[in-house]
């Protein structure tokens, strides 16, 4: 198969990083996890004191990804590894908003746009298919019920053994959709030429088969 990229899009929790991460294993590609950079970036603004001098922000921010044989994909903010401090719920509960900001927005689609350049990389996100690889060669937009989501979200934190209330993630993850799809710069949105999967009641075995099956099926 000659080299591709592969753009996965969606809402929150919609299983968009755990299926690109095993798409990308079988078919020996590099994932790039583009929420991880935003998170990054957002725990910077958390442990900052919330500045709202964005451009200065950035123009201080290093940002890079490794990988470790065990541990995966690795963010690098700064000169350090930050990866196990983006899933808490204070980032969780400011990324929308520091992804929102147009110096931010700038920064990471360069170095996502930087990453893809050679191909065979599967990319997910929420803007992927419409800005940052308009070019992809398979786009696919995944959906799942809120309830569903709240429930991923749920059993991710306990795993992570951080505290939360699925009634309280419902509430946040519905303020989310509502914020990345009316967000002035790139707005969360299927683009054109995007299938959407709806992921709601499916394994991560039969999702992850759905979108290898599309991929075998590119001309």
């Amino acid at each position: 198969m000659n080299l591709i990229n592969i753009a996965l899009d969606g809402p929150a929790a919609a299983g968009k990083s755990t299926i690109a991460k095993l798409v990308a294993a079988k078919l020996a590609m590099i994932y790039v996890d583009t929420g991880a950079m935003y998170r990054a970036i957002t725990y910077k603004y958390l442990q900052q004191n919330k500045p709202e001098d964005f451009d200065k922000l950035i123009a201080s921010t290093t940002l890079s990804l490794t990988y470790d044989e065990d541990k995966g994909q690795r963010i690098i903010l700064d000169d350090n590894d930050v990866t196990d401090f983006l899933r808490e719920n204070d980032v969780t509960n400011h990324v929308s908003y520091v992804a929102s900001k147009e110096p931010v927005r700038t920064f990471a689609v360069k170095k996502q746009q930087e990453l893809a350049n050679n191909k065979g990389i599967v990319m997910d996100g929420r803007d992927i298919g419409t800005v940052v690889l308009p070019n992809a060669d398979l786009k696919v937009y995944m959906i799942a019920s809120v309830e569903e989501r709240a429930e991923r979200r749920q059993k991710d934190n306990e795993l992570r053994g951080i505290e939360s209330n699925i009634e309280q993630l419902k509430a946040e993850i519905e303020a989310r959709d509502h914020y990345d799809m009316n967000r002035e710069i790139s707005p969360l949105k299927k683009a054109d030429d995007a299938l959407t999967l709806d992921t709601t009641g499916k394994s991560i075995e039969t999702v992850t088969n759905e979108i290898l099956e599309m991929v075998n099926n590119i001309k």
